[in-house]
């Protein structure tokens, strides 16, 4: 039987945990004809929900994509992706569907080939994208004028905030306007990003989207699930240890989800999991990324190391510019600090709520802990 705590992708409702208000809420939205705005920490499980909608009977007339930009760079490489990710969902629909899309898409025509079997494939290299607005305005309107409904997510948009390219927002706020054939998902995980750029009156996605903010699954109903699972597969799990896991991670989904598939997979017919081997699954996820971890250790400036490593042992509710903060953890001055913080906020190792900083990997963070 297969390890049923995926950690990556969909496989079907069975491997997903709950989020029947939530999946209600985001379909009737998109159904409904609004535009949304999904906000919610990182490894929250935003894409499988997206996902799980998209499996959802209501949406099944829909051509439904979802495009994620977290690594995007400029607004070439989002329109490198948002084409790539329509091919690939068009690619195994009807031969009209696609070649639709080849058609209306003439800059990116030359980087789209025929297999052996004629289906198309992505051949396109970034240096291909010569005229970004024009590609852009071609995307747009295969999707205004396909031949059925159209849904894009789009993952961490608040990374267009980051391009060189001035007024992307007010670029793709204008195309976006101009549609009556396809709605938007904007999902993002950075919060402050995300609610100035669909609060602010100054904004052009202002007022633009229903907003959604997803937060942690209730123990309970991930009791129910890892439990009901671990019986399917003749494995037995003990309540303390899930809601060990649960508190150990704040109820973060990719997290209990990596834990709970390490514990399946070397559990034992009638030796029930308690926090015991909880605790081996977690060490041996994290040692996993011991490499990785020394490495990004390696890159940082000694004052960013020792700030990173103050944070690990100071845990979430601190203000690491404050003097008491400083004195405790031998650091230089309130501005040293912030510059290493806006480094590490860069690097995308820290964040920040509401004035607090806090490391986001929780596996790096109880790494550090043991530095």
């Amino acid at each position: 039987m297969r390890n049923p705590f995926l950690t990556y992708g969909y496989n079907g409702p069975e491997y997903f945990c709950d989020r029947e208000e939530e999946t209600k809420r985001l379909t009737s939205l998109l159904v409904n004809g609004n535009h949304v705005a999904l906000m919610s920490p990182r490894r929250m499980g935003k894409t499988g929900l997206i996902r799980h909608c998209f499996a959802q009977q209501e949406l099944k007339d829909y051509y439904l994509f979802v495009v994620d930009i977290y690594a995007t760079k400029s607004l070439a490489e989002l329109i490198y992706e948002l084409g790539r990710s329509i091919l690939t969902v068009l690619k195994s629909k009807e031969r009209k569907a696609w070649e639709r899309f080849v058609r209306i898409a003439g800059s990116l025509r030359t980087g789209i080939s025929l297999d052996a079997f004629g289906q198309p494939s992505w051949n396109l290299e970034l240096g291909d994208i010569q005229t970004p607005k024009t590609s852009l305005d071609e995307i747009f309107q295969y999707l205004n004028s396909a031949d059925k409904p159209c849904i894009v997510a789009i993952d961490e948009f608040q990374t267009i905030m980051d391009y060189p390219e001035q007024n992307v927002e007010a670029l793709l706020r204008t195309y976006i306007q101009g549609c009556n054939n396809v709605w938007f998902v904007f999902s993002g995980s950075k919060r402050h990003m995300m609610g100035e750029m669909f609060s602010s009156p100054a904004r052009p996605f202002y007022q633009s989207a229903s907003t959604m903010s997803l937060k942690a699954i209730p123990l309970d109903s991930y009791s129910k699930f890892i439990t009901n699972h671990f019986e399917q597969g003749g494995l037995q799990i003990v309540p303390e240890a899930i809601q060990y896991i649960y508190e150990k991670f704040e109820g973060t989904t990719w997290y209990i989800q990596k834990i709970c598939n390490e514990l399946y997979a070397m559990a034992e017919p009638n030796k029930p999991c308690t926090i015991k081997e909880v605790e081996m699954a977690i060490n041996q996820a994290i040692d996993e990324k011991d490499d990785t971890y020394q490495d990004l250790l390696a890159r940082l400036s000694a004052r960013q190391k020792a700030l990173l490593i103050a944070l690990a042992h100071s845990g979430k509710n601190v203000q690491p510019t404050s003097g008491e903060f400083i004195k405790k953890y031998h650091l230089t001055s309130a501005s040293s600090v912030q510059r290493s913080l806006n480094a590490l906020q860069e690097k995308d190792i820290v964040t920040n709520s509401e004035g607090r900083y806090f490391i986001y990997d929780y596996f790096l963070y109880y790494w550090l802990n043991k530095k």
